[in-house]
C-alpha cells in the first residue's frame, strides 16, 4: 500500500529495474503509481497546454483540464520574435512555396535555396566562413562532438555544461575530463596533466549557463586553449542575439569572436525557431556534413522555419530583434527579486536562478505559483544538486511592467510563506 510516507521520490528511483520486477517496465508501473498517489514530486506542471500563442500573459490548460491565465516566465523564447510580423510573413511565404516538411535529409534532397541562405547569415553574423544547421539543437551538439572526437582524443567540460554536451561526450567515446564551474584553475591542472601523444584535445563549454544564467570566462579558456594547443566549442545557446555588444553572444562579450573554433548555437531560444547550427571554417563545416549523424541521418529543418529564421538573423544583424528592452526588463526584475531578500546567483543574461535550497519547499512553491498566475521552470536533479535546487526564471522583452510587478508580488508572497525570504 503506498502512503505519503513510505513512496520514494527521488527521480533515479525509476531508471533501474528491481530483482522483484517481472520486466522492464516495472520500473514504468512503480512510476505510474507515485505520479497518481497525490505526493508532489516536481512534474505536476510540466506538459501544461498552451491555450494561444506566446506572450506576457497566456491560457494554459491544467492536467485536470482547468484553464486559467499565467504571467509567463518560463520560456526561452526571450526575444519573442516567433511572433515578429517580418518573421512571420517569411515563413508563411517559405510555407507557401514549399509545404510544412522537406521530405528528406539534408544530404540528399532535403534543403533549398532558403537552408543555404540561413547557413549564410549565420556564418556572416558570427564572421567565419561557413555553417551548418541541424534540424535539433540537442542534435547539433551530438552530432559537432561525435563528428569530430573518438576515443583517441580528450575532451574538457565546464561541469554545468548542458546534457546534450555531455551526452554527445558519452556517445563520442573520448576521454572526459571536468572542472568545477567556472574554475579557470582547476581548468589549467587538467590541462596541463593531459600526455602528449593525445593531439585531439577540445574544450567545450555553454556560453551562457542555463541553469546559472552567467557567463563562461571565454577571455582565460581561450587563452588557456592556445598555450595547451586545445580547440574550443561554445554551446552558446542563451547568449546568441541576447548578450554581447551587439548581440553576437558570449564570444564577442568578452572580445574573442576570432578565437572561437565552433560556434554552436541553438535556433529555438533566442531565434524563436527549431534547431541548431555550428558556424565554423569552410573545411570543419564540410567535415560535418559527412560525419556528424544527427546531420547525415535527420530529415531537413522544415523550409517555414528556415524562412522565418533568416528574417531573424536579418533582425539581429542589425541589432533590432529588442535585445536592449529586454535587458531592461532583465534588471528591473533582478532588482526587485534582489531588494525582497532572494538570492539570484551571478545571472548575467536573461536567466535568472531563484535559490530555495529545500525541494520539499521547491515543489510546492512551483505548484503554488502555477496555480496562483505564474508560470516560472523547476530546476532540481539531476540538472542540478538537489541542495542547489531552485526557481528559474526567463524575462521575455513582450513582458509588461505591470506584468513583472505582478509576479513579483505572488513571489514575494509565496517567498515570505515559506520562509525562503
Amino acid at each position: 500500500m503506498l502512503t505519503k510516507d513510505t513512496i520514494n521520490t527521488k527521480f533515479e528511483s525509476y531508471i533501474h529495474t528491481q530483482e522483484d520486477e517481472q520486466d522492464l517496465f516495472g520500473k514504468v508501473e512503480r512510476l505510474d503509481n507515485i505520479l497518481k498517489s497525490g505526493v508532489l514530486t516536481g512534474s505536476e506542471a510540466l506538459g501544461m497546454v498552451s491555450l494561444n500563442k506566446l506572450n506576457g500573459s497566456i491560457k494554459i490548460k491544467e492536467k485536470d483540464g482547468k484553464i486559467h491565465d499565467v504571467i509567463m516566465l518560463g520560456s526561452n523564447s526571450y526575444l519573442n520574435i516567433a511572433n515578429n510580423k517580418r518573421v512571420v510573413k517569411a515563413s508563411k511565404k517559405a510555407l507557401e512555396k514549399f509545404g510544412i516538411g522537406m521530405g528528406a535529409v539534408s544530404n540528399y534532397a532535403g534543403i533549398c535555396d532558403i537552408h543555404k541562405e540561413l547557413e549564410q547569415k549565420i556564418a556572416k553574423f558570427y564572421g567565419t566562413e561557413d555553417a551548418i544547421v541541424f534540424p535539433s539543437g540537442y542534435g547539433a551538439n551530438i552530432g559537432v562532438i561525435t563528428a569530430l572526437c573518438n576515443n583517441e582524443d580528450i575532451i574538457i567540460n565546464d561541469s554545468a555544461n548542458h546534457a546534450s554536451i555531455f551526452d554527445g561526450c558519452e556517445l563520442s567515446r573520448a576521454k572526459i575530463k571536468v572542472y568545477p564551474h567556472q574554475n579557470m584553475a582547476q581548468l589549467e591542472k587538467i590541462l596541463d596533466r593531459i600526455p602528449d601523444n593525445i593531439k585531439g584535445r577540445l574544450i567545450i563549454t555553454d556560453g551562457v549557463f542555463s541553469m546559472d544564467g552567467d557567463i563562461a570566462r571565454l577571455d582565460k579558456i581561450v587563452e588557456l586553449a592556445q598555450k595547451y594547443n586545445c580547440k574550443v566549442m561554445v554551446d552558446d545557446a542563451h547568449g546568441i542575439g541576447i548578450v554581447g555588444k551587439t548581440g553576437r553572444g558570449s564570444s564577442e562579450y568578452y572580445g574573442v569572436q576570432d578565437k572561437i573554433d565552433l560556434n554552436v548555437g541553438m535556433l529555438s531560444k533566442g531565434p524563436g525557431g527549431l534547431g541548431g547550427y555550428c558556424a565554423s571554417s569552410r573545411q570543419v563545416v564540410q567535415y560535418l556534413r559527412l560525419y556528424a549523424r544527427t546531420y547525415f541521418f535527420s530529415t531537413a529543418l522544415p523550409a517555414p522555419i528556415a524562412g522565418g529564421l533568416v528574417e531573424v538573423f536579418n533582425l539581429f544583424e542589425k541589432d533590432r530583434a529588442g535585445r536592449k528592452e529586454l535587458l531592461k526588463k532583465t534588471d528591473y526584475l533582478k532588482n526587485k527579486l534582489t531588494s525582497a531578500g532572494f538570492q539570484i546567483g551571478n545571472s548575467q543574461s536573461a536567466i535568472i536562478p531563484v535559490m530555495i535550497y529545500d525541494e520539499n519547499k521547491l515543489f510546492r512553491l512551483y505548484q503554488e505559483l502555477r496555480q496562483e498566475g505564474v508560470y516560472v521552470n523547476i530546476v532540481t536533479y539531476p540538472a542540478v544538486r538537489r541542495k542547489q535546487c531552485r526557481l528559474r526564471l526567463c524575462v521575455m522583452k513582450d513582458l509588461t511592467y505591470k506584468e513583472l510587478d505582478k509576479a513579483v508580488e505572488i513571489i514575494v508572497k509565496k517567498g515570505k510563506q515559506y520562509e525562503i525570504i
